[in-house]
């Protein structure tokens, strides 16, 4: 019987932290006395280093991954009239800067076994308008890109990655981020390369697309005062980016320790009926930002929200504590009523938002406290 000591937490950022604690407060220090906040050559190198991992010639960094995005709609000269199709299983930032930039997103429904895009049901969703695909790595696992990038390539539809939970993820022996025309990261501090704030970057190899996005960052300006369009304030600070630095050379350390944690939930949860597990796709190799289960009812054909979350309620109540990512499919939220989807239409997508429960996952969860959720789970299930 598994003895319950602490409550395990969702994810904790602070454990990571306190391994680097001594090199972070070194380089904050450092920038802080040098007056230099905004740019310069910390950030710089930080997008040097990015480009380097990622095995691309650029990389434009910016204050958040929903910016990176919408930067890179931008780029590619997305807007009013066009349509962009995109997954509805994942957070609302991906299709609400389609929309922000006045083009329509069309979603399309996923595969459940991965949790992403159905890349087989994207050509019966192109139409005149389509200009281009956002794919989502969702929860740190790689989209079949060679399937996207041949209906890409067939059509002359841009690609842009939403690689907002899967820094280091690979498909077919590149980094995702490198394979589309750009690639869209998050900094935000849950993610497996997490800054300390917000923070965001941009990949890319066509150096166009990245003087383009540095304009488009910079208020449209590349001379100070003189500007060419209408573009944002969206800056990545120098502290962010000195503490950037400092994590990425950790990240595939981090990444293979959530690789050998996701490998250990696998083989303490395959046999338990009642609940499905996240599957990876030949020629992916994932980063596991989220480790996502399916609860089916037991047995029964699908379970229901109400139920999933009784489930929850039951983990927490054993010291074993889960997220819902995501509870609601983006083509049934109030905000997109008028974009006409209906209940039914997507149904992949809506039967998988009424079942997963995201496990506890970071770098530093110890075996024990894996066996504890474990346990709850199985102690939670009726």
């Amino acid at each position: 019987m598994i003895q319950r000591v602490n409550s395990v937490p969702a994810f904790d950022i602070k454990q990571q932290y306190a391994t680097i604690e001594a090199e972070v407060r070194a380089a904050v220090l450092e920038v802080l006395s040098s007056g230099r906040y905004i740019g310069g050559p910390i950030v710089e190198d930080f997008e040097q280093q990015f480009a380097a991992y990622h095995g691309v010639t650029e990389c434009v960094a910016c204050n958040s991954g929903t910016d990176a995005l919408y930067l890179a709609l931008r780029a590619l000269d997305i807007g009013a009239g066009d349509e962009v199709i995109t997954t509805p299983f994942t957070f609302i930032a991906t299709a609400e800067v389609i929309s922000t930039t006045g083009a329509k997103p069309v979603f399309v429904d996923i595969d459940q076994t991965t949790y992403n895009l159905d890349v087989l049901q994207i050509p019966a969703a192109i139409t005149s308008r389509t200009k281009a695909i956002i794919p989502v790595h969702l929860f740190g696992q790689p989209v079949d890109m060679t399937g996207l990038m041949a209906i890409a390539r067939l059509h002359n539809l841009g690609v842009i990655e939403d690689c907002a939970q899967s820094t280091g993820a690979m498909w077919d022996g590149k980094k995702v981020g490198s394979i589309g025309q750009i690639g869209c990261f998050s900094f935000y501090p849950t993610k497996n390369l997490g800054a300390c704030g917000d923070g965001g970057a941009m990949t890319t190899n066509d150096p166009a697309i990245a003087a383009r996005l540095r304009l488009l960052r910079e208020h449209g300006s590349q001379t100070r005062y003189i500007h060419e369009e209408v573009g944002v304030n969206s800056r990545l600070d120098s502290i962010q980016a000195a503490i950037l630095q400092i994590k990425l050379r950790y990240l595939d350390i981090w990444n293979h320790q959530r690789q050998q944690l996701a490998n250990n939930y696998y083989q303490l949860l395959n046999q338990i009926l009642g609940v499905i597990l996240p599957q990876e796709l030949p020629g992916g190799i994932g980063v596991w930002n989220q480790y996502t289960i399916r609860i089916s009812g037991n047995g029964r054909n699908g379970a229901s929200a109400k139920y999933r979350d009784s489930v929850r309620v039951r983990m927490q109540e054993q010291g074993a504590n889960s997220m819902v990512y995501y509870p609601r499919p983006l083509h049934l939220q109030p905000v997109y009523q008028n974009l006409g989807y209906e209940i039914g239409q997507l149904p992949q997508a809506e039967q998988v938002s009424h079942e997963v429960i995201s496990l506890p996952m970071f770098p530093e969860l110890t075996p024990q406290q894996q066996q504890q959720v474990v346990f709850a789970l199985k102690n939670s299930l009726v």
